[in-house]
């Protein structure tokens, strides 16, 4: 199935639409009784647009200091997850692949920790790109040695890589964490967006304009993998160099937002198979629509964590575990199935 133009730009706008009044609901979901009216006016305070009845300075600071930021950081992890999830499925023609899973996610955890444990919490982002890029060259790397890439080859590989990473990590963590530190970063490595602000969201808005937009642009390039390497080349497409930069781009991104959200899994696996039963397969729709899924999904999931259980927090992560794990398991008797 494939949309046509028309169909296209309306489920464009009506997902752009639902994002803003996704963002704009969750804002009011907490302690404080906060109506989706007073959201709107605080954001037109801020951006010095004429409102009628300014809200309270303590309603305001709930708004723009504490929830509003943590909403957009979510639904931009929830993009960036969900694209990259997309792209690594196009590139390795593997219906499975997604960062957690092909150990990204978990090498991202492992070098932001080390990072953080030495002292520069400043440069995480740094530390987990080279966490998530080395992850990804040892799951590459292993893949080879196996017999070529399959997709089963690929997800063993990744799963011994993300154990080895996780292994890694609650090793340093057991060595050199001591009391309140451990649990935060035992939450953080859950996947939790508790504390976040306006740093964390200019990061990881920031990572998803200038790494997800380019990618987003080799939609067509990607429609021709889907046909083979050969196909591809013949096309005039360089095959080995845009397959090189598209994983170095997923391992930055998966970097940015592992740093700032923790290892948050099946983000990258659930969205792209669902948007693929409205959309089809052409990566020129499948990308952005998956993006903007994507992030509707993650602010209604980290809505979900902050507020089932409050006062107490649940690690978002927990909540997109429970929610990936059967659809895992039913992409993978459906790919048993078609091979």
């Amino acid at each position: 199935m494939s949309l046509t133009r028309g169909p296209r730009i309306a489920l464009g706008a009506g997902l752009w639409a639902l994002l803003l009044a996704s963002v704009v609901l969750a804002v009011t979901f907490g302690p404080a009784d906060i109506a989706p009216q007073e959201v709107w006016q605080t954001i037109g305070n801020h951006f010095g647009l004429p409102m009628d009845s300014p809200v309270t300075r303590l309603r305001d600071a709930i708004i723009w200091e504490l929830r509003l930021p943590r909403v957009l950081v979510a639904a931009g992890i929830g993009a960036g997850l969900a694209l990259c999830g997309a792209i690594m499925q196009a590139l390795t023609r593997n219906p499975l692949a997604d960062p957690y899973l092909l150990g990204l996610s978990s090498g991202a955890s492992f070098g932001a920790v080390v990072f953080l444990l030495a002292g520069a919490a400043l440069l995480m982002p740094i530390g987990a790109f080279l966490g998530a890029g080395a992850a990804m060259a040892l799951t590459l790397l292993i893949t080879r040695l196996l017999g070529g890439a399959t997709p089963s080859r690929a997800i063993l590989a990744g799963i011994a890589i993300s154990a080895l990473a996780a292994a890694g990590t609650s090793f340093l963590i057991f060595w050199s964490a001591t009391g309140d530190s451990y649990r935060e970063i035992l939450s953080w490595l859950m996947g939790s967006l508790s504390g976040t602000g306006w740093g964390d969201a200019g990061i990881v808005l920031s990572a998803v304009v200038l790494l997800g937009v380019p990618m987003l642009m080799s939609g067509r390039s990607l429609d021709a993998f889907a046909f083979g390497d050969a196909a591809a080349a013949t096309l005039g497409i360089d095959v080995a160099q845009l397959r090189w930069v598209l994983l170095g781009a997923t391992a930055l991104l998966t970097g940015a937002l592992v740093a700032i959200g923790g290892a948050i899994g099946f983000v990258g696996l659930i969205i792209p198979h669902v948007v693929r039963l409205g959309t089809g397969s052409r990566h020129r729709v499948l990308l952005p629509v998956t993006m903007l899924v994507g992030a509707i999904f993650m602010v209604w999931t980290d809505t979900a964590a902050r507020s089932l259980f409050s006062p107490r927090e649940l690690p978002v992560g927990i909540i997109t575990a429970l929610l990936g794990a059967p659809i895992f398991l039913l992409v993978l008797l459906r790919y048993r199935r078609v091979t």
